[in-house]
């Protein structure tokens, strides 16, 4: 989509990163963002944190005459707020008309496509021989799971957008990564596990389940339920966890459960994603059994460790998106339900589909080739793999 033509201004505007600003927003700081996307866009998908007062005023409608007081109600006059927009475009224009008007508006380098490259790292606080790393994309809630151990890596749920990433990481523990893993066909972005993997050499690992769902690519190594994964000096546990989707599997990693989108830090999965709402009655009834047969009866102690998170703060002491299964059963009143109960929670105001799910689910499978940029495009926007999009 070509940008839109715009009046030039005579304004130097400031840009904040992506990186300064989630910093400035992980401190606290209270701060007022200007949404210069249309309403729907913004409803859809913004940027996420307690601290954070929202106006939401398209564009065009800053594009002729002087600036009403309609234009700049809600603004700050006297501190700085943020500025943003889809690519970073339009923004710049509005910031800059918004300082010649004397506000103190920066704009947000590249807009939403440059938040949704900001990618986090933060080991978690294991009793594992080895490391746990947890990245975090903001944008989107989206984790993925670096494990080293002795000198062998393995990526579990990589982001394609992120390939290079893994690759340097790893390299920083002095280690090869080995295996890539998907823990399940997701639907809400595109997965980096054939591309690392062809730059890495590593092998590709896939539950059979997931790959009977008609994968088009050779998986290197299809694995079921009791199967153990070697890395180095440590044995990853394959448990089978359905619900969510039919191949989904959860991996034990020491004492850190890596559930992919079986089971939530903040809620339970949703199951309409694959067999959609003719089946997710079913795949409801399934995921039920799965938590309460497969995952509940490890000890309390055990990492609760997921594929995406709702929250915009982590929610483990040591900075990472992951709680004990102690504390889940504590909070999460859902895991306490009887069967029919549970069934009519998750299936009850379920959140809108991940956008362009269907197209993604596809590109996963082999079934659709894109390109980078498509890719990257594809899977802007909320996750929305969970059955409530906020607990």
């Amino acid at each position: 989509m070509s940008l839109p033509d715009l009046p030039d201004l005579d304004a130097d505007v400031p840009e904040i990163t992506a990186e300064t600003l989630k910093s400035r927003l992980d401190d606290g700081e209270e701060l007022m963002l200007l949404d210069t996307r249309p309403p729907a866009k913004h409803e859809e998908w913004r940027i996420d944190a307690d601290s954070v007062t929202y106006v939401n005023r398209p564009y065009d409608n800053y594009l002729d005459g002087e600036l009403t007081d309609e234009l700049v109600a809600g603004l700050p006059d006297d501190e700085e707020f943020v500025v943003f927009c889809a690519k970073g475009h339009t923004s710049e224009f509005v910031a800059g008309k918004l300082r010649l008007a004397g506000y103190d508006a920066v704009a947000l380098e590249d807009g939403m496509e440059g938040w949704a490259r900001l990618y986090e790292y933060t080991e978690l606080d294991t009793d594992f021989d080895g490391i746990v790393g947890q990245y975090y994309r903001p944008s989107s809630g989206c984790l993925a799971y670096l494990i080293v151990s002795d000198d062998e890596a393995a990526v579990v749920d990589p982001l394609r957008a992120f390939t290079d990433r893994y690759v340097t990481d790893a390299a920083e523990y002095g280690a090869s990564i080995e295996y890539v893993i998907d823990t399940h066909v997701h639907a809400d972005h595109i997965s980096g596990l054939r591309e690392l993997a062809a730059e890495t050499g590593a092998k590709t690992v896939l539950s059979a389940t997931a790959a009977d769902r008609g994968v088009a690519y050779v998986v290197d190594v299809l694995v079921e339920d009791g199967d153990t994964i070697t890395l180095g000096d440590a044995d990853i546990k394959v448990i089978h966890t359905p619900g969510h989707t039919s191949g989904m599997t959860s991996l034990l990693v020491g004492d850190v459960l890596l559930t992919g989108d079986g089971l939530f830090t903040d809620s339970v999965a949703r199951p309409d994603l694959e067999a959609g709402s003719e089946g997710a009655t079913d795949a409801a009834r399934t995921l039920y059994e799965t938590i309460h047969e497969r995952i509940l009866p490890l000890s309390d102690g055990t990492r609760i460790a997921p594929a995406h998170t709702a929250s915009a703060t982590a929610t483990s002491v040591d900075g990472t998106y992951t709680a004990s299964l102690g504390e889940l059963t504590a909070h999460m009143e859902a895991l306490r339900y009887d069967r029919d109960s549970f069934v009519e929670y998750v299936l009850a105001d379920m959140p809108p589909r991940p956008a362009n799910y269907e197209e993604i689910i596809e590109t996963n499978l082999g079934q659709t080739d894109v390109n980078d940029e498509e890719a990257f495009t594809l899977e802007l926007g909320p996750n929305n793999c969970a059955a409530e999009s906020t607990i």
